[in-house]
């Protein structure tokens, strides 16, 4: 929910923090099937696709029940088990903002709900994607330890002007990672799992490259925000995650100062190489030629 071109100023209504309330008795009927047909349809199709961590936090904030929830019972059992909270925000909030919210366990929400003829896509993320996507997340203590050292180390990014690399971790991971599991490759990352069409295409198709996660390799590589993502990084544990999180980042941005971007359809020599794609769905246009 950050993005560095929105005003420092918050909008009318907002608070200094850029929260505001959520105004759960303001939804309508319609909103609320909106939820409803959204969450049956990706729930359905998880299981066997996403990691334990998130179904389980799926069904321990019970975010089924009769419609869009209300952030205040969800903060009661989210707080309980990790320590995190919910807050809602206006839309995209200022990088500071956002990085201040995570290194203190708030994760911002949009309040707004996409319009029933948006169901598949949509630019902006909206509570759907913010909340089934991503809050389940948040109920796994490793996780949470994560996205909080994440905060941190973006506002460590800030003061050297490294942004432009960190958001790639968080791209690659937050949104779009995978896990390897027993059980084989699973998603945890909220952009795959509140996407009904990615959700196949980032485990099943043959497109896509799927590599070794590996820090400084996704800080190098581009991403797409139109369509479907030509690579995806696959963490060996959620702890690995963290641990690659906690580290001292200032001579890797040093290395990184140095070294061009990687193509985000390349397969370099050092790469772990988990299913090479053959790129079809980019080189066909993607959605545009859809």
């Amino acid at each position: 929910m950050s993005a560095d071109a929105v005003s420092t100023a918050p909008p009318p209504g907002a608070r200094a923090d850029w929260t505001i309330d959520q105004g759960w008795d303001g939804y309508t009927p319609a909103e609320h099937q909106v939820w409803i047909t959204l969450y049956e349809r990706q729930a359905s199709m998880l299981a066997g696709r996403a990691c334990g961590q998130f179904l389980n936090g799926l069904e321990a904030l019970d975010l089924h029940r009769a419609g869009i929830p209300d952030v205040h019972r969800l903060n009661r059992e989210l707080d309980r088990l990790t320590g995190w909270t919910v807050v809602a925000v206006p839309g995209l909030v200022p990088d500071g903002i956002f990085f201040e919210h995570l290194a203190n366990r708030r994760f911002p929400v949009g309040r707004f709900i996409r319009d029933a003829s948006e169901l598949d896509y949509l630019q902006e993320p909206d509570i759907f994607h913010d909340v089934f996507g991503h809050v389940p997340m948040l109920t796994d203590p490793t996780f949470a330890d994560y996205m909080q050292a994440y905060g941190r180390g973006g506002q460590r990014a800030m003061e050297r002007g490294q942004l432009h690399h960190l958001a790639r971790l968080y791209w690659y991971t937050v949104e779009f990672g995978l896990l390897q599991t027993a059980q084989g490759l699973r998603i945890y990352g909220a952009g795959i799992v509140s996407s009904r069409a990615e959700s196949h295409f980032a485990l099943e198709d043959p497109s896509p490259n799927r590599l070794g996660f590996s820090l400084e390799r996704i800080m190098r590589t581009p991403y797409r925000i139109d369509d479907f993502q030509q690579v995806y990084f696959v963490a060996p544990s959620l702890q690995a995650l963290l641990d690659a999180t906690l580290q001292d980042f200032a001579p890797i941005y040093e290395r990184l100062s140095r070294a061009p971007d990687i193509a985000i359809a390349a397969i370099e020599p050092g790469d772990t190489v988990i299913t090479r794609g053959d790129q079809s769905y980019a080189k066909a246009g993607g959605r545009a030629a859809q």
